[in-house]
């Protein structure tokens, strides 16, 4: 390794590792890892207010070779969403070369949910005492999670869940609303109005997506199967 750059390297390597790492950071690592924390947090909670957020920072990429800098300050990439994997930036504000890296950061979003009380396989119906309320870690996957049991109680499991496993919406079977032949409810909705009218079905109604549907008048249009036998039409 480069002697000019070795500092430079050792002094954030520690910095950036997970809290169970073997080598507790100086003050002045821990300072910027505080502020790292910091600026992770306060963005997740104006995103998601109320709720619990646990922030876990990763590593610098061990390959880098960062010149000594004076003033690094820490960033958030345009567009970055703080939930679930994530990545902080580090920029060099003050030193003989300039530099910008990425620091990935895990961000854990703790709020009212269910999760599975016992061992559930997939294809199962779920019933009202295969789940529990529970605090989950929103972040966990993608999708939103089940904040109720009655919104899973008879859903079908798309997936297998162990026990305590919280219960997220990909984990259900999309619902089908209607077959096809169907009479369905057409529905177009905007700011302050509504109109509907009925229609036949041509396809099954699966729930959030597209289908077409026949008119009384014999037009056909697509929309989205929302509800039992409803169709949901942009305008």
């Amino acid at each position: 390794m480069n002697k000019a750059l070795a500092p430079a390297v050792l002094a954030l390597a520690p910095l950036l590792a997970p809290p169970a790492a073997a080598a507790p950071p100086s003050a002045l690592d821990d300072a910027l890892a505080t502020r790292m924390q910091s600026l992770a947090r306060e963005a997740s909670k104006q995103a998601a207010p109320g709720l619990r957020v646990e922030v876990r920072l990763g590593q610098i990429n061990p390959r880098l070779k960062l010149a000594p800098c004076g003033a690094v300050q820490p960033y958030l990439p345009p567009g970055t969403r703080l939930w679930g994997a994530a990545r902080i930036g580090l920029r060099c504000n003050d030193g003989v070369a300039r530099w910008n890296v990425f620091v990935p950061v895990q961000v854990d979003v703790w709020g009212p949910g269910v999760v599975a009380a016992g061992p559930l396989a997939a294809g199962a119906t779920i019933g009202a005492a295969d789940l529990k309320p529970a605090e989950v870690n929103l972040a966990a996957k993608p999708g939103s999670a089940v904040a109720r049991a009655e919104l899973a109680v008879g859903r079908v499991l798309a997936r297998p869940l162990s026990a305590g496993a919280a219960v997220f919406a990909a984990d259900l079977r999309a619902r089908q609303w209607f077959a096809a032949g169907d009479t369905v409810r057409i529905v177009a909705a905007g700011s302050g109005w509504r109109i509907h009218g009925e229609g036949q079905a041509l396809a099954p109604g699966v729930e959030g997506q597209p289908v077409r549907v026949r008119t009384e008048g014999g037009r056909i249009i697509s929309g989205v199967a929302v509800a039992e036998r409803e169709v949901e039409v942009a305008l």
